[in-house]
Formats: structure tokens, sequence, C-alpha cells
């Protein structure tokens, strides 16, 4: 495990990118990275960069640099170096050994986060399984004790060194994390099968972007909000009620980030599974954020690589309340004529935003009116199986009900009371 001591480590953030990019991107993803090395528990002393031609496959920067960040790292009494990139087993070993100061890349300093993050089983199992897959080529004799940790899993064969006795060790518990995962996502699947009558919505955003004040908003539940990034690392799900009445679910997902590691995306699939199985996604954006535009790039190929597709997108713009442009906001709304703007925090438009969601959830069922005569009972199972009864008034007749089926099983409806429609 990759952990952050509880005493603010003193650190530098360091960025190496290519002459030609855009320094003002490069230097907001620099601050995105010093917010995230903040949330892990660091105190960021200064960021320094280094625009190169190419970058060394050996060390990343030139020895120069590496030189340079060693003696100022010694005045300033660093702790650790923080790298907005992601660095290979060998260039963390050459830096390491070059600057004689612990080193961190992106991805080892977000898996910190999630590991304090983590609060439920399926959460730390997601943690430790990334961690691992990201150790695994950096591994130098740092695993023998796993096999204390998960018995039975072998001892060191013939003419094996101890490194590849560690590595076979961390590949079988790598197997053994996926297995539990599946297990738990089976459960988590059985579970949503049970809320299936209820329509589903989930949030999805890039972190920090106010998906967890939304969700507290709508739902009126205590949910864990904090100023830091990936302050939600488990999914959550509540029932909300929808402005004529209606139950639905809500749920909130862990935030997206630019050069999210791939692993990571990876052993998160099972928690994002909310998301996937949603009836539409509420994409909440922090438009008062400059680059909110590469923040929505961003979670779109996250979704893509999730396989995530819903043409029932629905982009919330939040914390409108902290945009003093008016012009900017006019262009804004021009830019994107669909959305929805608001404030969860000031709870601006909020009713606008539930009478959207209202009609979103008006499409994904149809009403019938429907009669069922007192020799028919027998009916009313599959009539509650099939649809959500709204109204019911018994009469000489029969039963004269409202029904709302949803789209998915108009079919089998129609083929059931096709002749008792009123």
């Amino acid at each position: 495990m990759i952990e952050l001591e509880k005493k603010k480590e003193r650190a530098y953030i360091v960025s190496c990118f290519k002459k030609g990019n855009r320094r003002d991107i490069e230097f907001e993803n620099m601050n995105e990275m010093a917010f995230l090395a903040e949330t892990a528990g660091a105190e960021i002393i200064d960021k320094i960069y280094q625009e190169v031609e190419k970058k060394s496959i050996s060390t990343l920067i030139g020895k120069g640099k590496i030189e340079e960040i060693k003696q100022l790292a010694s005045i300033d009494k660093i702790d650790l170096i923080v790298f907005d990139n992601e660095l290979t087993p060998v260039q963390m070993k050459n830096l390491e050994k070059g600057l004689d100061i612990r080193v961190l890349d992106r991805s080892g300093v977000i898996l910190d986060i999630f590991a304090s993050r983590a609060k439920t089983k399926q959460a730390k199992t997601q943690v430790e399984l990334a961690q691992l897959q990201y150790l695994l080529p950096r591994l130098t004799r740092m695993w023998t004790h796993l096999s204390k940790q998960f018995g039975g899993i072998g001892t060191k064969g013939p003419g094996e060194t101890q490194i590849e006795t560690d590595r076979r060790l961390l590949r079988n518990r790598i197997d053994h994390l996926k297995v539990v995962l599946a297990q738990i996502s089976k459960q988590n699947e059985q579970k949503r099968k049970g809320q299936s009558k209820l329509p589903r919505f989930g949030l999805v955003g890039y972190t920090n972007a106010g998906k967890s004040t939304l969700m507290k908003l709508l739902t009126k539940e205590n949910v864990y909000i904090e100023n830091k990034l990936f302050a939600t690392l488990d999914t959550t799900t509540r029932k909300f009620e929808l402005p004529l009445g209606q139950e639905a679910l809500l749920s909130d997902t862990v935030g997206f980030i630019k050069k999210l590691p791939a692993h990571l995306v990876a052993s998160f699939e099972s928690t994002l599974a909310e998301a996937k199985e949603s009836d539409f996604l509420l994409h909440v954006v922090d438009v008062s954020h400059q680059y909110f535009r590469d923040h929505i790039a961003t979670v779109n190929e996250t979704l893509e690589r999730l396989d995530i597709k819903h043409e029932n997108n629905i982009i919330v713009f939040n914390k409108i309340d902290a945009i003093e442009d008016n012009d900017e906001f006019s262009m804004i709304k021009e830019e994107y004529p669909n959305s929805i703007f608001i404030s969860a925090v000031k709870e601006i438009n909020i009713n606008q935003l539930l009478n959207l969601l209202q009609n979103k959830y008006n499409e994904l069922s149809k009403d019938y009116d429907i009669l069922i005569p007192y020799t028919s009972t027998k009916l009313l199972n599959s009539l509650y199986e099939l649809s959500e009864v709204i109204m019911r008034n018994d009469n000489d007749e029969g039963y004269r009900i409202k029904v709302r089926v949803p789209n998915a099983k108009i079919g089998k409806f129609n083929s059931i009371f096709k002749d008792l429609l009123i």
C-alpha cells in the first residue's frame, strides 16, 4: 500500500512536457496535480517544469534538471517529488537514485487518495487490486508478506529467484481479488434487479463538480461532501421523489479526472455499473471552472472506455452562482442549448431540473387505462408485475385501472391485455 504519512510532507510538483504544447493547459494540469497531492496530505512548496524536444526514456527529465531539483530540494528540505506524469518503473528508480528523494507519479498519488477514501468491501477490494497492478512492474523484493496475508499460494520453486516468487504471489493475489470483485458485482446486480421497477438516474462528472451536493439536495439524505478531489469513492444510491410524486433512484459515482490510469478505470468498472445501468445519466459540470470543456471531454472519453454509451445524457452545469460575467454565461448557454444550468449550493433552478427529470421519466413509459372483469382476477398478478398502478377503481363492471408500463415491457403487456384496454 502506498501511503503518505500523516505529517504533511514537503513536496515539489514536477512536470515534463514537449515543446509546442499549450503552456496554459500544462500549468492547469500541474495545479490539478498539486490539488491531488494536497488532498493526499502533502504541503506543496513549489512547482517546477521542463519543456523538452524528447522525453528521456531513462529519467523523463534531463540530467541537468535532476541536479537543479536536487539542489533546490536540499535547500527547501523537500521530502517528496511528485511528477505530473506517468513514470515507468525504470524512470522512477533512476529518478529516486538521482534525486535521493522519494518519488511518486500521478497514479501513485491517486491510489493513495483512493486507499484513504475506500470504506466498503467493494471499494477496498478495487483499490487493492489497482495498487497491486500498479506495483507489479515496480516490484523490488517488497511483497513476500503476501504469503502470510493470503496463505496456500505456494512457496519458492526450484531455481526460482526471490523476486520471481514475489511476482507469482502478487499475481495470485490479483487473480483472487478479481474473483472477489466478480462475486460482489453479482450480488450488486441482484440487488439492482430488486429495484428495477424504479427509474434510475446516474450522476457522473469530473471530480469536485458538485455531484454529491446535488445528490444531497435532491434526495434529502446525508451524503458525504468535502471540497477535495475524490470525496466520493463508493457508489451511493438513494431514492428521491419526482414532482408528480413518483419515486426514482439517484446514484452518485466516483469522479473522473484527466490522465486516470487505465488499470484504475478497469478496477472501478464494477462500481460504475450503476451508471451503466441507469436509464439516464446526469453529467454534472462545474461551469465556473476555466477548463470545464476539457472536463466534459475527459468524462466522455472515460465513459467510452467503460463502454457506457447513453444517448439520453443530460448535461447539468453546476455552480452558476460563481459566474460573474453575464456575457460569458450567455455564450455558454448558446453553446450548450439542450443543457440545464443550476447551483446546487444556492438551490438555483432545482425545480426546473426536477421538471426535466419528470419529463425524462415520462419518456420511459406509457400510460394505459384497462378494465379487468371480476372473472379474470388472476390477471392482476401479471398486471402488477408488468406495470406501475397509478389509480384503481373497483366498479360494477370490474377493476378499472390506470397503469404506467415501462417501454421495455409494453410488448408483453399488449400481448396479455390488448383486448382489455379502454
